[in-house]
C-alpha cells in the first residue's frame, strides 16, 4: 500500500507566484467569477462579525469577502501573493493579513464564518483532518463554514476536491448541519453551520 502524498509547501507556492504573478487567473477567469458570485450567493447573513479566509491568495476573492465581515482575517503561505492582496485591498480597513500555515500555525480567536475555498486539496490527509478540527474548535455555534473546491482530478495533488468536501461531509449530523450544496462539472460547494 502507497503512503499519501505530502503536504503541498509554501516553497512550491512562492515558486508558483514568482513564475506568474497569477497562476491560475482569478483576475481574468471567467470561470473564477462564476464561481466567486456562487459562493458570496451560498452566505445565509449578509453580515458576519468575524471571517476567515484560508490561502486568500492575490486577493480577489478576499475583497468580495470583506463586504459581508465587519473583520476578516485572510491568511496566505505565499509573501509575493499576499503583497498583491494588500495592494488589491488596500482601500479596506476590516481586513487583517497574516502570513500564516494552517494547520501546522491557526489564529487563537473564534468566527462565525470561515472560507476554505481551493486549499483542502493542497493538504495530506492527515493535515486536512488537523485543519478540519481546529477549524471546527474556531467555529463558533450555528457558526458557517464554507468550502468550494474545483472538483477536476489533479493527479499532482494530494487530494481531490471531492475528499475533501466528503470529509466534512462525515461529520454530519454530529458535529456539522449541511445547510447547502453544489456542484458543477468542475467545482462543488458546500456550506455547513456548527453545531
Amino acid at each position: 500500500m502507497t503512503s499519501n502524498p505530502a503536504s503541498l509547501t509554501s516553497d512550491f507556492f512562492e515558486a508558483l507566484y514568482q513564475q506568474n504573478s497569477d497562476p491560475w487567473q482569478f483576475e481574468t477567469s471567467e470561470y473564477e467569477a462564476q464561481k466567486y458570485m456562487a459562493t458570496l450567493a451560498a452566505l445565509p447573513h449578509p453580515l458576519y462579525q468575524s471571517g476567515f479566509e484560508i490561502g486568500g491568495s492575490i486577493g480577489i476573492l478576499t475583497e468580495k469577502l470583506a463586504a459581508r465581515c465587519q473583520s476578516l482575517l485572510s491568511v496566505e503561505v505565499s509573501t509575493i501573493a499576499q503583497s498583491q492582496a494588500i495592494k488589491r485591498c488596500h482601500h479596506l480597513t476590516n481586513i487583517d493579513f497574516q502570513m500564516m500555515s494552517v494547520p501546522q500555525e491557526f489564529p487563537d480567536k473564534s468566527f462565525d464564518l470561515i472560507v476554505l475555498s481551493e486549499v483542502g486539496y493542497y493538504w495530506c490527509r492527515e493535515d486536512l483532518e488537523k485543519a478540519q478540527n481546529l477549524m471546527l474548535d474556531r467555529l463558533r455555534s450555528q457558526g458557517h463554514l464554507l468550502l468550494v473546491h474545483w472538483i477536476v482530478d489533479a493527479r499532482v495533488l494530494p487530494l481531490t476536491g471531492n475528499q475533501v468536501h466528503d470529509t466534512f461531509l462525515e461529520l454530519v449530523p454530529t458535529r456539522l448541519k449541511q445547510l447547502k450544496s453544489l456542484s458543477t462539472t468542475e467545482y462543488r460547494l458546500d456550506l455547513f453551520e456548527k453545531i
